[in-house]
């Protein structure tokens, strides 16, 4: 089970619209920041709002930061450019040996299931996947279990079957949480949660990652 955005698809390619609108690339990494920092609130809260609409919320709130105002083609032009984000170089390949081994693959993003849809065919995996799961059909943002065990439930598997495999240290602990295994992708450094349980596997990018889950027990 793979998570989409950062860990399959690379966000970098925003980094020219928010320095369009903003002054500086930095504030994509202060959306993407204060987006998850909303649907961990929101989770939490047992809330839900789609990721579409906090990320415009955001969108607004880290412009006026920076001085700069939203326009309704702004957030049409995030949204495009969210739906055509390329795929990491590694990530298709890493699909590929996970299913050469016999594991079946299947993506869960906090994303509305059009837009999944979209980023994974833009991107080229779709073909890849077998199924494209959102949060939408439960009404809870990762990483809350519930999504997870949709995810299992639809599919017919234990959760001691399952990994996640994310770049998100949160996603790591609410898919430990379900009880799957988890797999983390430390992209630019990035540690796992040090007050949670540590991930089963990690790797510097998907490439390692699926090597470590090849070779579990």
């Amino acid at each position: 089970m793979f998570d989409v955005n950062e860990t399959l698809l690379d966000l970098a390619a925003l980094d020219g619209f928010f320095a369009r609108l903003t002054g500086t690339a930095a504030a994509r990494a202060e959306w993407f920041d204060l987006m998850i920092h909303n649907a961990l609130t929101l989770t939490a809260a047992r809330q839900y709002r789609p990721f579409g609409e906090i990320g415009g919320a955001c969108l607004e709130a880290v412009a006026g930061r920076h001085g700069a105002d939203v326009t309704p083609d702004d957030k049409r032009e995030l949204a495009e450019g969210l739906g055509s984000l390329p795929a990491h170089p590694e990530a298709a390949r890493a699909i590929e040996r996970l299913r050469d081994a016999g594991f079946g693959v299947v993506t869960l993003t906090n994303s509305v299931a059009e837009v999944a849809e979209s980023q994974l065919r833009n991107s080229g995996l779709r073909p890849l996947v077998s199924t494209a799961y959102s949060v939408d059909s439960v009404r809870l943002l990762k990483p809350a279990p519930e999504s997870y065990r949709y995810v299992l439930e639809r599919e017919g598997v234990e959760a001691a079957d399952a990994v996640l495999i994310a770049a998100h240290d949160w996603d790591i602990a609410g898919a430990a949480a379900a009880g799957l295994k988890t797999a983390f992708v430390s992209r630019d450094g990035r540690v796992p949660l040090s007050a949670a349980a540590a991930p089963t596997v990690s790797g510097g990018d998907l490439a390692e990652v699926v090597t470590r889950i090849i070779g579990l027990p």
